[in-house]
C-alpha cells in the first residue's frame, strides 16, 4: 500500500544499504517500483534520478504521486499542467558567473538588513564549489615564461575581485572556492569534485548539480546528473529553491561498435553535435546507451557529455558502470567512496553492464561508431561539422565570399610569409572539452615529438598555446617526456584555466592585427574548443575552427586551413622533403604506451592541498563582516542596483524597439566576455574613472560591476541590427516618443543617428519609454551568462519578442522580471517587414498565467497597425511568482524579509 503522509512515506522508503561493514540509509527505488508497479529496467536512467529525487521531496499524497505517475509514463507533453521540481545536491561555479551571483547575495544581505531582517540568513543551504578559472588571458604565449607571466598579470588585474572573493569564503557557510591556476571548474568537477554517489549526514544520494556554465553537463560523463542554468536560477538553487520543471522529454541515444583507429572522441563529439542538431534535441534530455557506451572510456564519455549544449540537449548522461569506477580509481578517489559508488548504484538498478537491458525510450537516435571519421566544425558554428578533408574547400568558399582567392600551395619555411585569407593565426589546443581526455592529448604530444623529429616547426604568424584544464595533464605530459615536444613547438603552457574557448585568446603576434584590420583579411583560428562563435576567440579572426588537439598541431605547423591534410602535405622539412598528416600520426601502440604511464599519483598530487592556492592567492586579504563593505571606487565590485529598481508596470504600451536580430543571436552577442575596446561605451567609462585602456580587461572578469555591464550589453562587434543595417556593431537608432517626427517614414524625413544600444536606452529611460527587442530562432544560444538578462534589464528592456529561445536564456530573462514572447507567425519575424521605428503594445495585465496566449500591437510609421499572436514563455507557476515579485532576487529576499 502506497503511504498517504509524509511519516509513513519515510519509513517505508528511507531504508538500510551495509556495504564495508557499514549501514547506511537511502531512498529504495526498487520499493518504490513495486508500489507503484513500475519496471525500473524499463524506465531511462534520467527518469529514475528524477524519481530518487521527487522521494526524497515529499510534498503531499496527491502531489507526489501524480508527478511520478507522469514521470513514468513517458508520455512527454502529456502532463504540461504537473510541474517537477528538482532539488540539486550542489551548485558548481566559475568565477566569471560566480563572481555577479555572490554579489548579488551580496546585495541581497543588504536589502535584507535594510528592510529590518538579519542578513546572515542569506546563505547558501547546499553545498557551492566555485572555481576560478575564466581569468586567466593568453597575453603571452609560445614562450617558457608565458606560464608565470600570464598567472602574475592574472592576479594583479584582478586583486579587487579576488578580494571580494576572499569575503564571499569567510562571510558565507557551505561555500568552497578553488583558487586560480589549479584547473577549468568543468574538469576539476570530473576529476576531483564529483562524487558520483554523496553521504549526505548519513542518507546515500546521487550526486546531482546545476552549475553557471552551460558545459556544467560534462560530469556527466561521469554518471552524475547534472546541468548548466543561469546565475539567476543557480542563486535560487544556493538558496533552497527548487528547479522548476516540465516533464521531461528523453531522446535515447544508442551507440554500437567501435571508434576506428586514428578517430578521436573529438571527432565522435562534433559528429554527434551535427547529427542531434539536425535530429533536433534543444530542450531534451539525451542518455546514452548501448553497446558502444563500454568501448568508451569516462574521458571520451566526458567530452560527448561536455558538447550538450552545443547539440542542443539539457543533459547527455551516460549509465554507472566498471568505467566509472576504473576512472575513480585512477583519479585518486577514495576506496570507501568506489564502495559507495558501486553499492549503491546496483541496489538502486543504477548499474550497467553487458547483461543490463536497454531502458525504453520514447524516441531514439542511432549511431555506428565504426562509421566515425576524422571531422572538425566550423567556421561560426560546433554544429556545423565538415569532414577533415572539406575544411580546404570550404575555407576558399568563405574566401570568395570577401570578393578575393587565396593560393593553397604556401608551404612556410621557404620564404618569409606575408599573411593571406585562410591563414592560420590561433593555433590553441584550449578548454576541458578535451584536455581532459588523456587520449586525444597524449596523440597531440606523439604528434608534436613526430613532428619535431622531422624537422617541422610552427610558422611565425601562428600563436600557439597550451592551456590544460587541470594540473594533472602537466603531470603525465611532463612524465611522459611530451611536453618537451610541445614546447619546441611553441605550445609551452600558458595557464590553468579558460582561455582561448572563451575568447580569453589575448593579442595576435606581431603587428597581425592592424594587417587584419587594414586588408580586411578572413584569418583563422583552429582550437580543441567547443564553440566557435562569430566574434567568440579574438575580435579580428573571422573563421573559426574546433578540432581535437592533434589537428590543432597539424594545422598550426601547415599555417593555414587551405590544405587537404588526408591529401596534401602538411609541409616541407629543412631537406625539401613532404611531410604529410600520416606521417605524424601515432600507432595504437605508441598512444597505449603513453596511456600506461598515466597514474593516480599524477591525481594525486595535483589535487593535493587545491584549495590553498598559491602564496600570490594567500597573500590576499579581507576583513570579515557580514555585509559587504562596498567601495565606491572600486570599477570592478559595485552593489547592483536590482532590489532598488521599480518593478515594470503592465501592459506595455508605445515600446520603442531596440534592435532586431536574425536566428541564433548568442549569449556572445548580447553580453560578450572578450576584450573591452577603448572607443565602447564600457571602455570611456572605465577612461572615465581612471583606467587605462591596457588595464580594461574582459568584460566576465568586470561582471561584477553593473555599469560596465549594462553598457557591453548588445556591444559585440560582428552583431547585426537590422534597424541600422548594413552597420554591424552595438549600435541603433532611437526614434523616441511614439508621437515623434521619427515615425514619419516618408523620404523626406530624416533618420534619426546611428548611437550605441546604451545610449539609446539612456535616451529611453530619460523620455519613459519601455524598449523591447525582436529576434528569430534560438535566441539566447550559447553559454549560460545571466548579465546577457541583467544586462537587458538595465537598458529597459521589458520584453524579448523571438521565433524561438534557448533554454537557459529565456529562464534568465523570466527571472530577471522580462517578458519572453515567443510569436506564432507563419513566416516569423522576417514577415513582420519590421524597420525599427514602429511602436510596440503589449496586451497584458497582471494577471497572468503559464504560456498564455498574448497579443502584440504594432504600429506601423505609415500610421496602420497590426497585430500579431505570441505565446507567454512563462512556463510554469514557479516562474510566474518570480516574474509577479520582480525577478527571482526580488521574490527570495521578500522571503527573508
Amino acid at each position: 500500500m502506497i503511504p498517504d503522509n509524509e511519516h509513513a512515506w519515510r519509513q517505508r522508503y528511507l531504508q538500510s544499504l551495509t556495504f564495508s561493514g557499514e549501514e547506511h540509509d537511502y531512498w529504495s527505488l526498487k520499493t518504490l517500483a513495486n508500489d507503484y508497479q513500475i519496471d525500473l529496467t524499463h524506465l531511462p536512467l534520467v527518469t529514475r534520478l528524477f524519481l530518487e529525487n521527487v522521494m526524497r521531496h515529499y510534498e503531499d499524497h496527491a502531489t507526489t504521486s501524480a508527478v511520478i505517475s507522469a514521470l513514468c509514463s513517458g508520455k512527454y507533453g502529456a502532463d504540461d499542467d504537473i510541474e517537477l521540481s528538482f532539488y540539486p545536491s550542489r551548485v558548481l561555479m566559475q568565477d566569471y558567473t560566480g563572481v555577479p551571483a555572490l554579489v548579488d547575495l551580496a546585495a541581497m544581505r543588504d536589502a535584507v538588513y535594510q528592510a529590518g531582517g538579519d542578513p546572515q540568513r542569506i546563505n547558501p543551504i547546499c553545498a557551492v564549489d566555485l572555481v576560478i578559472d575564466h581569468s586567466v588571458i593568453a597575453e603571452q604565449a609560445g614562450k617558457h615564461s608565458a606560464l608565470i607571466a600570464n598567472r602574475q598579470q592574472e592576479m594583479r588585474r584582478n586583486q579587487e575581485r579576488y578580494q571580494f572573493l576572499k569575503w564571499a569564503q569567510s562571510a558565507f557557510h557551505n561555500l568552497t572556492i578553488i583558487p586560480p591556476g589549479r584547473g577549468i571548474c568543468h574538469q576539476v568537477n570530473l576529476e576531483y569534485l564529483a562524487q558520483v554517489v554523496r553521504d549526505e549526514q548519513g542518507v546515500l544520494i546521487p550526486d546531482s548539480l546545476v552549475g553557471t556554465d552551460s558545459h556544467t553537463t560534462m560530469v556527466n560523463g561521469l554518471g552524475v546528473f547534472g546541468w548548466g542554468v543561469g546565475g539567476i536560477e543557480a542563486e535560487a538553487a544556493m538558496l533552497g529553491q527548487p528547479i522548476i520543471l516540465n516533464i521531461p522529454h528523453i531522446v535515447g541515444v544508442k551507440l554500437d561498435g567501435a571508434l576506428k583507429e586514428g578517430i578521436t572522441a573529438t571527432d565522435l563529439v562534433l559528429t554527434i553535435t551535427e547529427q542531434l542538431r539536425a535530429y533536433g534535441v534543444v530542450g531534451k534530455y539525451v542518455e546514452f546507451y548501448g553497446s558502444g557506451v563500454l568501448n568508451l572510456t569516462v574521458a571520451d564519455r566526458a567530452t560527448l557529455s561536455n558538447m550538450a549544449p552545443e547539440y542542443g540537449a539539457t543533459c547527455g548522461l551516460f549509465p554507472v558502470d566498471e568505467k566509472v569506477i576504473a576512472y575513480l580509481q585512477l583519479t585518486n578517489r577514495p576506496q570507501s567512496l568506489i564502495e559507495r559508488v558501486r553499492a549503491y548504484a546496483m541496489a538502486q538498478g543504477l548499474w550497467c553492464d553487458a547483461d543490463t537491458p536497454s531502458p525504453v525510450y520514447a524516441e531514439s537516435v542511432y549511431v555506428d561508431l565504426s562509421a566515425i571519421e576524422a571531422s572538425i566544425a566550423g567556421p561560426k558554428r560546433p554544429q556545423d561539422r565538415l569532414a577533415l578533408s572539406a575544411i580546404k574547400q570550404k575555407t576558399q568558399e568563405h574566401i570568395e565570399l570577401m570578393g578575393q582567392k587565396a593560393t593553397d600551395d604556401n608551404y612556410h619555411g621557404e620564404s618569409p610569409h606575408t599573411l593571406t585569407h585562410g591563414d592560420v593565426v590561433i593555433a590553441a589546443i584550449t578548454s576541458c572539452t578535451n584536455t581532459s581526455n588523456p587520449t586525444v592529448m597524449l596523440t597531440a604530444g606523439l604528434l608534436a615529438k613526430a613532428a619535431v623529429e622531422k624537422g617541422l616547426s610552427v610558422p611565425a604568424h601562428v600563436k600557439t598555446s597550451l592551456a590544460p584544464g587541470s594540473q594533472a595533464v602537466a603531470r603525465y605530459l611532463d612524465d611522459t617526456g611530451l611536453q618537451l615536444y610541445l614546447d619546441l613547438l611553441g605550445f609551452q603552457r600558458v595557464g590553468f584555466g579558460c582561455t582561448t574557448c572563451i575568447g580569453n585568446s589575448g593579442p595576435l603576434n606581431g603587428q597581425l592585427e592592424a594587417d587584419i584590420e587594414q586588408q580586411q583579411l578572413s584569418v583563422c583560428a583552429v582550437l580543441s574548443g567547443n564553440r566557435n562563435f562569430e566574434g567568440r576567440i579574438h575580435p579580428a579572426v573571422r573563421l573559426n575552427w574546433l578540432a581535437s588537439p592533434p589537428l590543432v598541431i597539424a594545422f598550426a605547423l601547415a599555417g593555414h586551413t587551405r590544405i587537404d591534410l588526408q591529401k596534401e602535405p602538411i609541409a616541407k622539412n629543412y631537406e625539401g622533403e613532404d611531410i604529410y598528416l600520416r606521417d605524424l600520426w601515432p600507432t595504437k601502440a605508441m598512444l597505449d604506451n603513453a596511456l600506461r604511464q598515466v597514474t593516480h599519483n599524477q591525481f594525486r598530487l595535483s589535487y593535493k592541498d587545491i584549495e590553498k592556492g598559491d602564496n600570490r592567492w594567500q597573500n590576499l586579504t579581507m576583513k570579515d563582516s557580514i555585509c559587504y563593505p562596498w567601495d565606491p571606487a572600486s570599477t570592478y565590485i559595485q552593489r547592483p542596483p536590482f532590489f532598488e529598481r521599480e518593478i515594470g508596470h503592465l501592459p506595455i504600451q508605445f515600446a520603442r524597439i531596440l534592435a532586431l536580430l536574425g536566428d541564433s543571436i548568442t549569449t556572445d552577442h548580447i553580453s560578450p566576455a572578450g576584450q573591452i575596446t577603448e572607443q565602447s561605451p564600457a571602455g570611456q567609462y572605465l577612461i572615465s574613472h581612471h583606467v587605462s585602456p591596457r588595464e580594461f580587461n574582459s568584460y566576465g572578469a568586470r561582471r561584477g560591476n553593473h555599469e560596465v555591464m549594462v553598457r557591453g550589453t548588445f556591444a559585440n562587434r560582428r552583431i547585426q541590427n537590422k534597424i541600422v543595417a548594413p552597420q554591424i556593431g552595438g549600435v541603433t537608432r532611437y526614434f523616441g516618443a511614439h508621437d515623434s517626427n521619427y515615425c514619419d517614414s516618408s523620404p523626406s524625413t530624416e533618420q534619426p543617428p546611428v548611437i550605441s544600444m546604451y545610449e539609446a536606452s539612456q535616451y529611453a529611460i530619460a523620455d519613459n519609454i519601455p524598449l523591447v527587442v525582436f529576434a528569430g530562432k534560438e535566441y539566447g544560444t550559447g553559454s549560460s551568462r545571466d548579465w546577457a538578462a541583467k544586462g537587458c534589464l538595465l537598458l529597459n528592456v521589458r520584453a524579448v519578442i523571438a521565433e524561438s529561445f534557448e533554454r537557459i536564456h529565456r529562464s534568465n530573462l523570466v527571472g530577471m522580471g522580462i517578458l519572453p514572447l515567443q510569436i506564432v507567425s507563419p513566416g516569423g519575424i522576417e514577415s513582420l517587414l519590421l524597420k525599427g521605428n514602429e511602436t510596440v503594445s503589449i496586451a497584458l495585465n497582471h494577471n497572468l498565467s503559464p504560456r498564455q496566449d498574448v497579443k502584440i500591437m504594432l504600429r506601423k510609421a505609415e500610421g496602420y497597425e497590426q497585430q500579431i499572436s505570441a505565446v507567454l514563455r512563462i512556463d510554469n507557476q514557479r516562474e510566474l511568482d518570480y516574474f509577479n515579485a520582480g525577478g527571482v532576487l526580488r521574490y527570495i529576499a521578500n522571503r527573508f524579509i
